[in-house]
């Protein structure tokens, strides 16, 4: 009892030893300090991801420049998205073609959505009919890559849908084009 008593009555000062004095004690940086404070210690940040990178999960970039050898060589481009899981996500790609597309293009894939009308809308041209024979033989690639960069008075979507949500609006397409019935892509022929 009498070591107890003794050992609990000294008031200690020292916190003693720290293993790693670096990981106790660490460098504090000011949140929103800016860049520029922080190079002048000699830290080098700007903030920006490093050239190249890619997030992940995200698909790879498209590569094909928007002129006309790109259109050209896109008609060789095909979906390289698994076609099991285009088919277990039919209804998104069905949502991402009616919120993105079925506005001009219209819901049955008749070129004849709520901004034409026939010709009654406000829209001044009308939009492509992907249920015409030529849209039905255009390749997947070439398709994507008038989605991607835009065609005529469409413009780009490429900054509305990623990659990926695009290559699923073009399956829902070429699907509803098949009748519905299978996977098959049009023919590059």
């Amino acid at each position: 009892m009498a070591i107890v008593v003794v050992s609990c009555g000294k008031v200690r000062r020292n916190t003693g030893r720290a293993y790693m004095p670096d990981m106790y004690y660490s460098r504090a940086y000011e949140t929103y300090a800016s860049t520029e404070a922080l190079q002048n210690e000699g830290v080098s940040y700007n903030a920006m991801p490093v050239p190249g990178t890619m997030a992940r999960g995200e698909m790879f970039p498209y590569s094909l420049k928007n002129d006309s050898v790109g259109y050209a060589q896109s008609a060789f481009v095909k979906n390289p998205l698994d076609p099991v899981m285009l088919t277990e996500n039919m209804k998104e790609e069905e949502r991402l073609y009616l919120v993105n597309c079925g506005i001009c293009h219209g819901s049955k894939l008749d070129g004849n959505g709520p901004l034409w009308k026939g010709g009654d809308g406000p829209f001044p041209s009308a939009p492509k009919n992907f249920m015409a024979d030529d849209m039905k033989k255009m390749p997947e690639g070439t398709m994507f890559h008038s989605v991607t960069y835009g065609k005529n008075m469409m413009g780009s979507y490429a900054s509305q849908l990623n990659t990926k949500q695009r290559w699923m609006v073009i399956a829902y397409i070429k699907t509803k084009q098949n009748g519905g019935s299978q996977r098959d892509t049009a023919k590059s022929e």
